[in-house]
């Protein structure tokens, strides 16, 4: 999965704008929703935070405080030093994270935790709680008829064909994985988490 990341960095914000490779999806109030989306990251209190697999720093750019983005790609954190000035950013790896225990107060990840099998995902949930004491997690909701978990081709502007894992929640289910916590968001395409 990271090679594929690494790939999608020039053409990754295009899922989110429905541009290029994405321009005929039909995603009905896809916008207003991803817009109420980065309202929801806006209203976070400003505390230290550290986005995980920040990526282009889309998201990252909403949060506000001191924020730390962290991801592995270097083709994505080029584009995330220019998209969120406001933030420092870190290459390193999701599941050994190179900080120190409690060094924030929070924890984002967005569009990360879907994407891990066990006991990956275990390992992220011990060293997103060795460095902060929240978690808030944006994942893609469950529908109807979606299989909950499964492997998707995903196919680049490159021609060249992934195989990526990929999960959907409800917002309990989520909250259960991670501990408990409190639904910040659900809407028909994206859902947000906290876990104190």
């Amino acid at each position: 999965m990271k090679a594929y990341y690494h790939a999608r960095a020039g053409e990754y914000d295009d899922w989110w704008l429905g541009l290029r490779g994405f321009a005929d999806r039909y995603r009905p109030g896809w916008d207003e929703e991803r817009g109420e989306l980065e309202r929801v990251i806006s209203s976070l209190p400003p505390v230290r935070t550290l986005d995980v697999a920040c990526g282009t720093g889309f998201l990252t750019r909403h949060l506000r405080g001191d924020v730390v983005g962290l991801d592995q790609s270097d083709a994505m954190l080029a584009i995330a030093r220019e998209q969120a000035p406001h933030a420092t950013f870190v290459q390193g790896d999701a599941l050994e994270l190179p900080f120190d225990d409690g060094e924030f107060d929070r924890v984002f990840a967005s569009y990360f935790y879907c994407h891990l099998e066990e006991p990956e995902r275990e390992q992220f949930l011990r060293e997103a709680r060795r460095v902060a004491p929240e978690l808030v997690i944006v994942a893609t909701k469950w529908k109807e008829g979606v299989e909950r978990a499964r492997y998707e081709e995903r196919v680049l502007l490159d021609g060249s064909s992934w195989e990526v894992f990929k999960r959907y929640f409800l917002p309990d289910e989520l909250a259960g994985e991670l501990g408990g916590g409190e639904t910040l968001h659900l809407g028909h395409y994206f859902l947000v988490v906290r876990a104190p």
